[in-house]
């Protein structure tokens, strides 16, 4: 298993309109085929105007596969199209986890 987290710097003030379109349009593309999202969280303390979430995948062919197919997706390329320019910039990590961590996952 591993776990993809992307962090979203956003232009000041834009925040609560960038997780309002992602609750009412791009959560419903997105999740079904992404899968297993581990949280979708905004920053409070520390760097502000920061929206994280996190999937979780088998190996890094499943994240491939399944980000190719949300990227091939016109809803998604439509939702991305209105939210992009609220993004200032955006960080990914690819996290391992522990040898003694042992998650099940469900879909």
């Amino acid at each position: 298993m591993i776990v993809e987290e992307r962090i979203y710097t956003l232009h000041p003030g834009q925040a609560g309109a960038y997780l309002k379109a992602y609750e009412a349009e791009g959560m419903a593309i997105q999740k079904p085929i992404l899968g297993r999202m581990v949280g979708y969280y905004q920053t409070e303390f520390g760097t502000l105007n920061q929206v994280i979430h996190m999937w979780a995948y088998e190996d890094l062919a499943e994240r491939a596969e399944r980000r190719a197919r949300l990227a091939a997706d016109a809803r998604w390329q439509a939702y991305i199209a209105k939210v992009r320019p609220m993004i200032l910039k955006q960080e990914n990590k690819l996290l391992l986890p522990a040898p003694f961590l042992k998650v099940k996952w469900q879909d």
